[in-house]
């Protein structure tokens, strides 16, 4: 469809006698929060790994905003305006938040720093306003190394901001969080979806969190698509039910 800012069709990836991914063909519109879960090994990250770059398939399309970029390079679809996270945190802990995030955004803008201009002048306004996008704004002179755990996730969703993405690949995006960490980083996560219009592709764990922000869900299990719909609609299905879920499981209200 015209809306759609991310399709693939037939999809596959192997490592040996093991298909990673298999014949995955499917899409997300324009402005979506889209949940892709499943259990273990059921092929979610290798798959945000093809999406994003960071491995090349062995079959099958990619296409973004309409133009196929399949096997390009990750720094062309971060130019490009797809960002994504890891499951581990990626910050650099031995700079302060802000320095952080300028260099996200020198790296994204492609600028350089000679002797007489010091670094960390450089993208101050604009990093700064990333920070406030993500509530680390009164952090900014901490190093990474100071942050909690929540924090670090948020400063590393600040460095994929710095890319202008339009589309943001978020892997496993509260792992590791404690309970009390887990509802302020989905509430950023649905701030940056709803109010700067990003569509955003998360694979998660934990299904309080899934049915609390997705739009739509995805179900994978041995490397292919199980299933795909609404919130009660996954809830119902049988076999995401035998597979994953279990029959007794009940969305939060």
């Amino acid at each position: 469809m015209h809306d759609d800012i991310l399709v693939t069709s037939g999809l596959s990836r192997h490592f040996g006698g093991v298909r990673a991914v298999n014949e995955v063909t499917f899409s997300v519109p324009k402005g979506q929060l889209r949940a892709i879960i499943g259990p273990n090994g059921a092929g979610k990250t290798t798959l945000f790994n093809l999406l994003s770059g960071q491995l090349h398939s062995h079959s099958g399309h990619i296409y973004f905003k309409g133009k196929e970029i399949t096997g390009r390079s990750p720094s062309y679809l971060c130019r490009h305006g797809l960002g994504r996270t890891f499951q581990v945190n990626s910050v650099f802990l031995n700079f302060t938040v802000l320095e952080n995030v300028q260099l996200a955004n020198m790296a994204h803008q492609g600028k350089t720093w000679n002797f007489w201009s010091p670094a960390r002048k450089v993208l101050v306004e604009e990093s700064k306003a990333i920070l406030e996008m993500v509530g680390l704004a009164d952090q900014a002179d901490k190093l990474g190394s100071a942050l909690s755990h929540g924090d670090r996730r948020r400063l590393e969703i600040a460095l994929t901001l710095a890319c202008k993405p339009e589309l943001l690949l978020l892997d496993e995006p509260t792992c590791g969080m404690s309970l009390s960490e887990k509802p302020h980083l989905v509430k950023l996560i649905q701030n940056i979806v709803r109010e700067k219009g990003i569509t955003a592709v998360l694979i998660e764990h934990d299904m309080d969190v899934v049915f609390s922000v997705a739009d739509r869900i995805t179900v994978m299990h041995r490397g292919a698509i199980l299933a795909e719909g609404s919130l009660r609609e996954i809830q119902a299905n049988p076999k995401v039910q035998e597979v994953y879920l279990g029959e007794d499981y009940r969305a939060p209200v």
